[in-house]
């Protein structure tokens, strides 16, 4: 398959196509006499492990390292497990900075209710929002 034929396939762009090889996670194809790139049918496989992966929230560098695992002829299964366990504890460590935020605004926001806009000094930019003491 040409690489147009790939995206079109794949639903992935053919930018995105040759990103993906420029870093490691396609091997390089094949070229045609005149140059163009054929690709074998594996690559839609391939391309639609990334797809997956990265949905699930690993970063490219992670799908790669994986990839790696079954370049090599070993199962990554281990190393999956252990990318998504990390990756939602970072999850699970963002949303509590989320909700800490998502309190700050609300105190913020009935502070704002509160006050009076005429009462706010220039000097102070917005007396809404002040600097921590």
């Amino acid at each position: 398959m040409r690489i147009g034929e790939v995206a079109e396939r794949s639903g992935i762009t053919t930018k995105t196509i040759r990103y993906y090889e420029s870093i490691g996670l396609l091997p390089a194809p094949e070229r045609a006499a005149n140059g163009y790139r054929r690709y074998a049918n594996t690559v839609l496989q391939r391309l639609g492990f990334i797809r997956a992966a990265h949905a699930s929230g690993l970063t490219l560098g992670e799908i790669r390292s994986i990839l790696a695992f079954r370049d090599r002829g070993e199962t990554p299964c281990d190393h999956v497990r252990t990318l998504i366990e990390r990756r939602a504890a970072e999850i699970d460590t963002r949303i509590t900075e989320l909700e800490r935020i998502r309190a700050d605004l609300a105190a913020l926001g009935r502070r704002a209710r509160r006050l009076d806009p005429a009462d706010c000094h220039p000097a102070a930019v917005c007396h809404i929002i002040k600097p921590p003491a």
